[in-house]
């Protein structure tokens, strides 16, 4: 039997283990044949210390294990349903093994000599193609399919500004080429989307993604991608995807950034601040961040004069403590990118002229310092041949057999 504490050897799988009965079988690198493994879940409230205890380990061994931990905090923030492992021979605990994540777990050795390693499962990508049919919704279309719930997530963004995800109708439908991510054979999400055909509207919209590696061989003679390219784009390369203005005003300054603890000027209270104050003169034009519908336009409490815009099925920008509105301004009017909407101003719970602009993605609110917005520009008319090439082999894997 080996001694507590003794080093593991190397890591090996438990399927290359057992292919001869004889073969020891290892877990974490420790020959599973020498000891009692329990499989624990943290309870509610229980601390690190309380489980070593409860498992053997005395108070002795406790003190002497500090400055490993201090070296590995990590070690110590369990969190309740946390899955844990415990390593036992005749007479005393050997091992801990903690889950950090689905692929990682921290393994400590507690007796003869303290140390900590980690055990890192290997992640599988499997390339993997769909074709379903919309009956009500994209989110129960792929549920309903058994298929990952991050494509509806990634489609959505994908054709956000293309399709009106509010409006899709039954008989819609998608095919899409995507990698699957594998850890011990469970399925723990999706990685990149290669190629989509989104029917709807009576036609079928292509969405292609290209970057440098995906282009690099359709070249002429291996000739490199020297332009900057990574995005999605349709037929003709066109981006899928508009740019947003970096910001909807000509300001002086930013009073005030985003924050959830922000202590309000007015109230003198700390409370969240979803967006981004821009300090600028009473009467300063404020215009549209992007393309898209007004949903509101009131005096709301705290907000002033306020404006929402829907801009896609995914993004909705708001304009707060407005002085007015841009005449003829109304719900449910279409405005462009670029287009004034109002003026700066005081109204509302303010301290002074300023914009509060606020940006929400998916219904909830991001920091507009920090929005993703891509580049629109097509494809390159030198990368365009490739750029066929490469659409066209990915027509080819879509509507295949």
């Amino acid at each position: 039997m080996a001694a507590c504490g003794s080093k593991p050897a190397a890591c090996e799988s438990e399927d290359e283990a057992v292919v001869e009965a004889a073969q020891p079988r290892y877990a974490y690198g420790i020959t599973m044949d020498d000891y009692r493994i329990d499989t624990c879940r943290v309870l509610a409230g229980e601390t690190l210390s309380g489980i070593l205890n409860r498992h053997g380990l005395t108070a002795k061994q406790w003190r002497d294990m500090q400055p490993l931990l201090k070296q590995h905090p990590e070690l110590a923030s369990i969190h309740e349903g946390g899955r844990y492992y415990t390593f036992h021979n005749d007479t005393a605990l050997c091992y801990y093994a903690y889950r950090l994540n689905r692929r990682e777990t921290m393994i400590a050795s507690l007796l003869d000599s303290f140390y900590i390693w980690h055990d890192t499962l290997p992640q599988q990508t499997i390339r993997k193609k769909a074709d379903f049919t919309i009956t009500s919704s994209l989110w129960n279309a792929i549920t309903s399919n058994n298929l990952p719930v991050e494509l509806a997530l990634e489609l959505s963004e994908i054709y956000a500004w293309t399709i009106n995800f509010f409006a899709l109708q039954p008989g819609d439908s998608v095919r899409v080429l995507y990698d699957e991510q594998y850890i011990d054979s469970a399925r723990v999400g999706i990685g990149r989307i290669y190629a989509a055909h989104f029917y709807h509207g009576k036609r079928w919209l292509p969405a292609y993604y290209a970057d440098a590696e995906s282009l690099a061989p359709y070249m002429p003679d291996s000739v490199p991608v020297k332009k900057e390219i990574h995005n999605y784009y349709d037929e003709q390369g066109n981006s899928l995807r508009k740019t947003f203005l970096k910001a909807p005003l000509n300001y002086k300054r930013i009073s005030s950034t985003f924050s959830y603890a922000r202590k309000h000027p007015v109230y003198h209270v700390v409370r969240p601040h979803t967006g981004v104050d821009y300090a600028a003169p009473a009467g300063t034009p404020v215009v549209a961040l992007g393309d898209g519908v007004v949903t509101f336009r009131a005096y709301k409490g705290g907000g002033g004069n306020t404006i929402r815009i829907r801009h896609n099925s995914t993004y909705e920008t708001g304009y707060l403590h407005l002085s007015k509105y841009a005449k003829d301004l109304q719900v449910g009017k279409y405005v462009k990118q670029g287009d004034v909407i109002g003026y700066v101003g005081s109204t509302g719970a303010s301290t002074g002229p300023h914009l509060d602009f606020r940006v929400w993605k998916n219904g909830s609110p991001v920091n507009p310092l920090t929005l993703d917005s891509p580049p629109a520009e097509p494809v390159p008319a030198d990368l365009m041949e490739p750029y066929k090439a490469l659409a066209e082999h990915y027509n080819e894997i879509l509507l295949g057999n």
